[in-house]
């Protein structure tokens, strides 16, 4: 599951050294970053704050649409 998260300047410091060891995510524009569930637990257990924007959807998916917006 991928989660889209934003950091503090402060805190995205402590979580890229993170985030290079359990995340092969990805940043998109205004400094959100698209990442794993492995990854933010990691980050938790680390004591990084982030405020969760939106996760991937578990629901159910329409057949022949490819991709999917968070």
């Amino acid at each position: 599951m991928k989660i889209a998260v934003r950091f503090t300047d402060k805190e995205e410091l402590r979580a890229l050294p993170i985030l290079m060891r359990h995340s092969a995510g990805m940043m998109l524009p205004d400094d959100v970053y698209v990442i794993s569930e492995e990854a933010a637990q990691a980050l938790r257990g680390s004591g990084v704050k982030f405020t969760e924007l939106s996760r991937e959807s578990s629901g159910p998916r329409l057949q022949g649409v490819h991709g999917e917006r968070i």
